[in-house]
C-alpha cells in the first residue's frame, strides 16, 4: 500500500510555474533522490508533502497512519529542554502518555471510592503498559547512540537545546527524526551541518533504515549509496527514473541522444514532405497526395529534445610552480579558553598534494586553515609557507567583504581583469549565476549567493596554493561536480575542509585526521582512509563515532599500500587478529556474559508484559503488584547491564587500538 500519492498537483509562485499536474507514488522502502538545479522545486515538493504549502490544483494524499518526518535546510526550534530528554520525548504520543500517567496517579491518590480506585488503577495499568511499549520500541540507549553518532558527546546530553548553535540544533533535530523511525523520512540536505565522521555514520545508519525516504543532497557519493529512484526537475518538468544518481545520468544521456536522433529524422521527413508539397501542389495528378502531406505535417507532434543543463565546465589557468615544500607546520600548538585543540604538531604539505582535513566539528579544522592563511596566530610553533608560494583562501566569512554596490560580474571581473568577459561569465555560470543573474548587485544577494561570488572570485585567479573551507556548501550537485572536475585539473596544491564525501574522495591525495589533540596523516583518498580504518576494526561501520579506533600517533603517517601479496596480507591479518583475541579474551568473555544476561532479561521482560496485558490481571491486586515490582527490577537491571556492556565495549576498543598501534609498526616519515 502506498504511503503517499500526489495526484495532478500544480503550483505557481509569483507567476512562475513550479509544478504542472505532477504525479507521484511513494511505496514502503522507496529511496528517492530529488535532483535538479537550485530553485527547480526540490524543497517545494517536500514542503508540499508536509502541507506547508498547498497546490493550486490537484491533491497530496498521505495514507492514514503514515508517520512522516521532515528535516528542512533551515530547522526551526522544535525541541526544548535537555538534549537527550528532548530527543526521547520527541516520539509521538510519549509526552501525552506521561501527562496522562501523572494525572491518573493524582486521581488515584484523591479517589475515596473503592470502585473509582479500581477503575483508575486499571487505567494506570494500561498507561504503564503503553509507556513500557514505548520504552521497548524506543529505548534510551538508542537515542544516546544516535546522538553520539551525529557528533555529540555524553557531556552534551544534559545541555539545553536552546543553548546549541544553529548547526548543532540541526543535528539535534536530525537525531530526533532518526530516533522516531518514521514511515517516510524527508531529508533536505541532511549533511549540510555535519562533518565527515558524522556523514559516514549517517550513511551507515540510513542503509539500515527500514522506512521510505526522499532525499535532497549535493553529495554525489552519499546520494548514490542511498537511493534506488530519482525524480529529476528539469526544463521539461518532473520525471522519474529507476536506479541511483549515476544510473540516472546515463539514462538521461541515452534519452537525450535518442530524442535528438528522432528529432533529426523528423526534421528530414518534414523537409522531404515540404519539398514534395512545393513541387506537386499545382499538379492535378498529385494534388491529393500533396494535401495528404499537408495534413500529415499539421498533425505531426514535434519531438522535443532535452535542453542541456546550464552548468558551465571551466578549467583553471596554469599557476606558477612553487617550491617542493608548500606548507611546513613546526611544533604547532593551539587552544581556546584553556581547551587545547592540538599540541606539538609537525607536518608538511608538498607541491601538488591535495590534503583534506577531517574530524568532528569543533576539533580545529577551520582554525588550522585560518592559521595557515595567517588570519590567526598559533599559541606555539610556526607555519611558514614555502618558496614562491602564492596562496588563495576561501572561507565562508569572506562574503562579508564584498562590495555591496557592485554587480556579480563586476565583483568577479575585478579579481582578474586580464581575463575575457566570456571566461568570467563562464565561471559565474558554474556557480549558478547565469543570464541576468550576473547583473544583480551584491547587496540584494542572500548569504549563500554571496559565498558563491567569493568562491568564483577565488577561482578566476587562483594562487599555486588554494586553501578552501567548505567550498560546496551553497552549490547544487551539478555545480559541485563542475567544481570537482575543475579542481581535478588544477596543477597547484590544495588544502581543504569539506563534509562532502564525493568532493573529498575524488580530490584528496592525503587525509589529515584531527582527533584527540592529534593530527594523524593518511596517504590516499577517503575510500582508502576508510579501508585503512577498517583494517584495524572488526566492525568499522558500527563503531565510527567518538570512540572509533584509529591507528597512528602524532607525526606518523599511515599508508594504504596497494599491490601487496594478498595471501601474505591475509595471513598477517589473521595472526594479528589471533594475538589481539588471545590478549583481550577476558574482556571478550565479560562481553559475552553480559550479552547472555541481557538476553535473559529481555525474554523475561516480554513474558511479564504478556502477563500484565491479560484482561483480568488487575483483579488480583497482590499478583499485579508483585509482577509490576519484578518488571521494574528487570528494567533497572537491564539499564545497569547495558551501561556495563557499553563500558566494557569501550575498554575492548581501547585495548584493540593500543595493541593495533604496537603491531602495525609504521615508519615515521
Amino acid at each position: 500500500m502506498s504511503l503517499l500519492t500526489v495526484v495532478k498537483a500544480s503550483l505557481s509562485f509569483a507567476g512562475k510555474q513550479i509544478f504542472s499536474e505532477i504525479g507521484l507514488q511513494v511505496e514502503p522502502r522507496d529511496r528517492i533522490g530529488l535532483v535538479g538545479p537550485n530553485g527547480s522545486g526540490k524543497t517545494t515538493l517536500l514542503r508540499l508533502i508536509m502541507g506547508e504549502v498547498s497546490p493550486d490544483s490537484g491533491e497530496v494524499l498521505v495514507t492514514k497512519g503514515t508517520r512522516v518526518g521532515y528535516l528542512p535546510q533551515d530547522v526551526q526550534e522544535t525541541l526544548s529542554g535537555p538534549l537527550l530528554q528532548s530527543v526521547i520525548e520527541s516520539v509521538p504520543g510519549r509526552v501525552d502518555m506521561e501527562n496522562e500517567l501523572r494525572k491518573a496517579e493524582t486521581s488515584l491518590k484523591e479517589a475515596s471510592c473503592k470502585h473509582d480506585q479500581i477503575r483508575i488503577a486499571e487505567k494506570l495499568g494500561e498507561i504503564h503498559q503503553e509507556i513500557n511499549r514505548l520504552d521497548l520500541d524506543y529505548p534510551r540507549h538508542a537515542a544516546e547512540k544516535i546522538l553520539l553518532g551525529l557528533g555529540f558527546v555524553t557531556s552534551d546530553f544534559d545541555r539545553s537545546v536552546s543553548s546549541l548553535s544553529g548547526g548543532w540544533k540541526t543535528r539535534a533535530a536530525l537525531s530526533s527524526l532518526l530516533y522516531q523511525r518514521p514511515d517516510l523520512l524527508l531529508l533536505d540536505e541532511p549533511t549540510n551541518h555535519l562533518d565527515i565522521p558524522s556523514v559516514h555514520w549517517l550513511e551507515q545508519f540510513l542503509k539500515d533504515f527500514s522506512g521510505a525516504m526522499i532525499l535532497v543532497s549535493h553529495d554525489r557519493d552519499f546520494l548514490n549509496r542511498q537511493i534506488n529512484r530519482v525524480i529529476s526537475f528539469g526544463q521539461e518538468g518532473m520525471k522519474c527514473y529507476n536506479g541511483n544518481y549515476d544510473f540516472y545520468l546515463k539514462a538521461r544521456e541515452e534519452e537525450r541522444r535518442t530524442l535528438e536522433a528522432n528529432a533529426r529524422k523528423q526534421e528530414q521527413r518534414v523537409k522531404e514532405a515540404e519539398k514534395f508539397i512545393e513541387r506537386f501542389r499545382a499538379k492535378a495528378s498529385k494534388a491529393r497526395q500533396a494535401q495528404s502531406k499537408i495534413k500529415l505535417l499539421n498533425k505531426m507532434e514535434v519531438v522535443k529534445t532535452h535542453r542541456r543543463e546550464k552548468v558551465t565546465h571551466f578549467s583553471f589557468p596554469d599557476v606558477p610552480r612553487s617550491g617542493m615544500v608548500v606548507v611546513s607546520i613546526k611544533g604547532l600548538s593551539k587552544g581556546f579558553d584553556e581547551m587545547p585543540l592540538y599540541k606539538d604538531i609537525n607536518l608538511s604539505v608538498l607541491r601538488g598534494e591535495r590534503t583534506a582535513i577531517i574530524g568532528p566539528n569543533g576539533c580545529g579544522k577551520t582554525t588550522l586553515l585560518r592559521m595557515v592563511a595567517g588570519e590567526i596566530e598559533p599559541d606555539k610553533g610556526e607555519i611558514p609557507l614555502g618558496h614562491k608560494v602564492s596562496m588563495s583562501y576561501f572561507a565562508q566569512h569572506h562574503s562579508d567583504m564584498l562590495d555591496h554596490q557592485k554587480t556579480v560580474i563586476e565583483e568577479v571581473y575585478q579579481a582578474s581583469p586580464d581575463e575575457s568577459i566570456g571566461f568570467i561569465r563562464g565561471v559565474c555560470g558554474a556557480f549558478l549565476f547565469s543570464g541576468q543573474d550576473v547583473d544583480k548587485t551584491i547587496g540584494v544577494l542572500s548569504g549563500g549567493e554571496r559565498a558563491r561570488v567569493s568562491l568564483a572570485k577565488l577561482l578566476v585567479k587562483p594562487g599555486n596554493l588554494m586553501v578552501m573551507d567548505e567550498p560546496t556548501n551553497h552549490l547544487d550537485i551539478s555545480s559541485s561536480e563542475a567544481l570537482i572536475d575543475a579542481l581535478s585539473e588544477y596543477n597547484g596544491t590544495l588544502l581543504f575542509v569539506s563534509h562532502n564525501q564525493s568532493f573529498v574522495n575524488r580530490l584528496a591525495t592525503k587525509i589529515w585526521d584531527i582527533r584527540g589533540g592529534e593530527i594523524i596523516e593518511y596517504q590516499g583518498n577517503l575510500d582508502e582512509y576508510y579501508y585503512h580504518i577498517a583494517s584495524a576494526e572488526e566492525e568499522p561501520a558500527k563503531g565510527y563515532d567518538q570512540g572509533t579506533l584509529y591507528e597512528g600517533r602524532r607525526g606518523k603517517r599511515a599508508s594504504v599500500k596497494k599491490g601487496q601479496d594478498r595471501k601474505k596480507q591475509k595471513r598477517g591479518k589473521a595472526e594479528k587478529r589471533q594475538l589481539i583475541y588471545d590478549t583481550l579474551k577476558p574482556i571478550l568473555a565479560e562481553v559475552d556474559r553480559l550479552e547472555e544476561r541481557i538476553a535473559e532479561l529481555e525474554a523475561r521482560q516480554e513474558e511479564l508484559e504478556r502477563l500484565l496485558a491479560e484482561p483480568d490481571m488487575f483483579n488480583d491486586n497482590n499478583r499485579s503488584v508483585l509482577l509490576l515490582k519484578e518488571y521494574k527490577a528487570v528494567r533497572e537491571e537491564q539499564d545497569e547491564l547495558l551501561l556495563k556492556w557499553e563500558q566494557t565495549q569501550d575498554k575492548l576498543e581501547t585495548g584493540r587500538s593500543e595493541l593495533s598501534d604496537r603491531l602495525t609498526g609504521r615508519d615515521v616519515l
